[in-house]
C-alpha cells in the first residue's frame, strides 16, 4: 500500500472494514468540510437550469485520491457521455483521507452519488441514513494477501503458523477473513504494520494485507518477485466500488439517475476495453497532481478489469450485480457482525430499468 491510502469513513483509512462511532462523527461533524465540494443539483421536471442543461451539475464524490480506480468516470467526463445524458456537469471530487465519507456528503445533502462500499454504507443505514446502493464497479472487492513467490501463501489456511502484517485500520476485515474461514487470531501472529510493505520485501514477514491492484504491482516493479490471494475468493464476496444515493434521488430523481448510470456504463465500457487510455486519463488529465507512473497506472488498470468484468456482468452488463452476490454480501456483511437485510442496503431496480431500455449497453 502506499503512504496514502483509501479512506472508508472519509477520515480514517479506506481499507478500514467498520469502525462504527467514525460514521457518527462523519456525520455530525463533516458537513462543513463536505459543503466547499458541493454541487449544484435539479429536479427532473424538465425546468431550466442555471448552466440551461437538462439536470444541471452533479456533485460525485470519489472512493479516493484520482488515479486509476475511477477510469470508467473519466471516460464518461472526457468524451462527453455525461453532458450527452443532460448533465451540465459532473464535479468529480477527490475523496482520500483528509475528506468526509460519502455517506456524511449524502446525509447533508452536499453530494448527490458518491463511489462507497457495502461494509461503510451498511452501518450508516443501521444508523439512520436513508440510502442505498444502486449499482457497483468492482463485482470484488481488491482486499488481498501478498507473499513471496518463494514462500507463497494461497489461502487462508496457509497463514497458520506465519507473521502477517495486518495495519491497524484493517484488523476488522482480516478478522472477518480469518472467521469466514474458519480460523482463529492465534492461528497466526499478527505483526503491526503501516502501508509500504518493505518489511514483506525484507522477510520480516511472510505475508501482507494489500490492495491487489496495488502492492502486487509495485512489488513486482522493484524486483520482488510475488504471489496472492483475494479475500473475496475465500468466503468473503465484498463488492466495492458501489454507487450510492440517497433514497429520495430514487424516489424524485429517478430519469436523472437512469441518465448518469446510462453515462457511466458508456465510460466503463470505454475504460475496460483501453487500460492504456484509461492510466493516460489518470496520470495526464484528472490524476495529473498526484504525479502518477504511468507504466504502474496501466499495469493497474489490466488487474482492475478482473475485478469490474465478471461472467455476471458479460451476461447482465457491466455495475449490475446478480441476486445471487447480493446475498453473498449480505451473508459476508453478517460474518462481520454487521446485520442488515438485502432490501435496506440495495436498488438495482434502476440500473434494470436502464438496461431494458437501452438493450444495446450490454
Amino acid at each position: 500500500m502506499t503512504p496514502v491510502q483509501r479512506s472508508t469513513f472519509g477520515h480514517l483509512n479506506r481499507r478500514t472494514f467498520l469502525r462504527y462511532s467514525s460514521l457518527t462523527a462523519a456525520v455530525l461533524g463533516g458537513s462543513a468540510a463536505i459543503a466547499a465540494c458541493g454541487g449544484e443539483t435539479s429536479d427532473t421536471s424538465g425546468g431550466s437550469t442555471p448552466d440551461g442543461s437538462k439536470y444541471g451539475k452533479v456533485a460525485v464524490q470519489l472512493s479516493w485520491l484520482k488515479n486509476i480506480e475511477f477510469a470508467g468516470e473519466y471516460f464518461a467526463d472526457a468524451r462527453g457521455y455525461f453532458k450527452e445524458a443532460g448533465f451540465g456537469a459532473v464535479d468529480l471530487i477527490a475523496g482520500g483521507a483528509a475528506s468526509t465519507s460519502v455517506e456524511a456528503g449524502l446525509d447533508t445533502g452536499k453530494v448527490w452519488l458518491g463511489l462507497s462500499a457495502p461494509q461503510t454504507t451498511a452501518p450508516a443505514i443501521l444508523e439512520g441514513l436513508p440510502a442505498k446502493i444502486v449499482a457497483t464497479t468492482y463485482q470484488k472487492n481488491p482486499f488481498a494477501i501478498v507473499s513471496s513467490a518463494a514462500k507463497p501463501i494461497r489461502t487462508p489456511g496457509d497463514m497458520k503458523g506465519r507473521k502477517i502484517g495486518v495495519q491497524d485500520t484493517n484488523q476488522l476485515i482480516f478478522n472477518a477473513l480469518l472467521t469466514a474461514n474458519g480460523m482463529k487470531p492465534s492461528d497466526v501472529t499478527v505483526v503491526p504494520a503501516q502501508f509500504d510493505p518493505t518489511p514483506l520485501a525484507n522477510g520480516e514477514v511472510d505475508g501482507w494485507v494489500s490492495y491487489v491492484t496495488n502492492e502486487p504491482i509495485t512489488l513486482a516493479a522493484k524486483g520482488f518477485q510475488n504471489t496472492h490471494f483475494l479475500f473475496a475468493d475465500f468466503n468473503l464476496p465484498l463488492v466495492a466500488e458501489t454507487l450510492t444515493v440517497a433514497q429520495s434521488t430514487i424516489d424524485k430523481e429517478r430519469d436523472k439517475l437512469k441518465a448518469f448510470l446510462a453515462a457511466e456504463i458508456k465510460g466503463w465500457k470505454d475504460a475496460v476495453a483501453n487500460p492504456a487510455e484509461s492510466a493516460r486519463l489518470a496520470v495526464e488529465v484528472y490524476g495529473k497532481d498526484q504525479k502518477l507512473d504511468l507504466a504502474e497506472q496501466t499495469q493497474e488498470a489490466i488487474a482492475q478489469n478482473d475485478l469490474v468484468v465478471s461472467p455476471d456482468t458479460a451476461a447482465n452488463g457491466l455495475l449490475t450485480m446478480s441476486d445471487a452476490l447480493i446475498e453473498q454480501n449480505i451473508a459476508a456483511l453478517r460474518t462481520a457482525k454487521i446485520d442488515i437485510k438485502a432490501q435496506q442496503l440495495f436498488d438495482l431496480s434502476v440500473l434494470r430499468e436502464v438496461y431494458a431500455e437501452n438493450p444495446g449497453l450490454k
